[in-house]
């Protein structure tokens, strides 16, 4: 299989060795403020009970992200096949790793991957509207807004009544781009 790679991350499928790595990141409240409205208690919570991705190492999706040279894990990259022409673009990056593009670079491998390799048509990606850091990842990587939903929640989020946005990205729009 080809594996995305860009200029600062080394980008493997997830392997049980990663497990600790990803539990570390579901135990940050700000990494999980969006998705579960802060860290994940692994005594009460189960992988299989929520909405959201915990990766455990052995997903076939799933790409782990380090960086190049020290090997640093980075955080998880995911493309999940949704039909054999549209998949779902995923990611959870360390607090430490936020604010130096590397969520844009590593989806963006990721992508071109799935057009260049996988054979998708469409990418999509979805976050809490308010989620200005993901929405602009998105962005950069060519994304199009195509929607905002209102889901009810039982036990809602602070931020989720500004409703979850939905961005996709066509291959015969992608060509190769690369996020500005």
């Amino acid at each position: 299989m080809t594996i995305p790679h860009t200029a600062n991350l080394m980008m493997t499928l997830c392997q049980p060795y990663d497990r600790e790595d990803f539990i570390h990141l579901e135990r940050d409240a700000e990494v999980m403020r969006f998705l579960h409205g802060g860290a994940v208690d692994h005594d009460t919570v189960r992988s299989q009970d929520v909405s959201f991705l915990m990766p455990r190492g052995t997903e076939p999706y799933v790409w782990t992200a380090r960086r190049k040279g020290d090997f640093g894990f980075v955080g998880w990259f995911c493309l999940c096949p949704e039909t054999p022409l549209l998949a779902e673009l995923g990611y959870r990056l360390k607090r430490e790793s936020w604010g130096r593009g590397l969520a844009t670079e590593g989806a963006a491998a990721l992508v071109d991957w799935g057009f260049q390799t996988a054979g998708y048509d469409t990418v999509f990606a979805g976050t809490m509207a308010v989620n200005r850091g993901s929405r602009r990842v998105m962005e950069k990587l060519g994304m199009t807004h195509m929607r905002t939903d209102f889901p009810l929640f039982d036990d809602p989020i602070p931020g989720s009544e500004e409703g979850e946005v939905r961005y996709e990205l066509q291959r015969r729009d992608w060509a190769g781009v690369k996020p500005v």
